[in-house]
């Protein structure tokens, strides 16, 4: 169907243009009923986009600032891999102070979704201690010695309680204003360990030395796998300590 389906959120919406998304995502700038929205296709099954959309409904009735999907004309939040969400003003995150916000955001975050079932064909790092796909995670590409660091990392994982995790908190998927911190781009949020989310510039989460250890490890791990074999994942992966 392809951006054919922004048709069904009326006779009037446009596309403006071409918004940084990731690789996974064709994300633009788009005009709906007279407003700016943001519109992302992707090639997700309608379980995946109605976990999250469920989540940031979720996490909107809680009290947090997150893109809300808005409706198409018939009612449906997606269609054909297609969202539709509000545009959200902000800058990123610039002095420590700003990240110690984004930590604490995060955190209301995992507590506001502690129990929450994991995303439709998504797995956590400590579930890929005996498994090896996951949506965009296949641990078969990657060499036998780089999944066995990864799972080293993961197994100092094991046991800890799980949550909704952003996935990438990176200061291009936060929006802050003096008043509120924003975050967007959900794509790569699922249920997982906590600290995952909290390996931020200046360990703005305050985590303590050991913490900290094991969180860049995993999180080095994890984007390792997830993003294998680009450029980026072959650096997170010589960050990954020999087992």
């Amino acid at each position: 169907m392809g951006w054919e389906a922004l048709r069904q959120w009326g006779d009037d919406v446009a596309r403006i243009e071409p918004l940084t998304g990731g690789v996974a995502n064709d994300v633009w700038s788009v005009r709906v009923g007279g407003r700016l929205a943001v519109a992302r296709l992707g090639a997700r099954s309608d379980a995946d986009l109605a976990w999250e959309t469920g989540l940031m409904q979720h996490l909107d009735r809680e009290g947090l600032t997150v893109p809300l999907p808005i409706p198409a004309t018939g009612g449906r939040l997606f269609a054909g891999g297609l969202v539709v969400m509000t545009y959200l003003e902000g800058g990123p995150p610039e002095s420590p102070a700003d990240w110690r916000r984004v930590a604490g955001t995060l955190r209301e975050v995992h507590r506001l979704t502690q129990g929450r079932p994991q995303r439709p064909g998504w797995r956590s790092s400590t579930d890929l201690l005996h498994t090896e796909t996951g949506t965009k995670v296949d641990l078969g590409a990657m060499p036998a010695e780089g999944v066995a660091r990864c799972r080293a990392a993961w197994a100092r994982l094991a046991g800890r309680p799980t949550c909704v995790v952003h996935g990438d908190p990176n200061p291009r998927n936060v929006r802050m204003t003096a008043d509120r911190v924003a975050l967007i781009d959900w794509d790569e949020s699922h249920v997982d360990v906590p600290d995952l989310d909290l390996v931020l510039p200046g360990n703005a989460a305050a985590l303590d030395d050991a913490a900290h250890d094991i969180a860049a490890q995993a999180s080095a791990a994890w984007e390792a796998a997830v993003c294998w074999d680009d450029d980026y994942s072959v650096k997170r992966l010589a960050e990954v300590r020999p087992v």
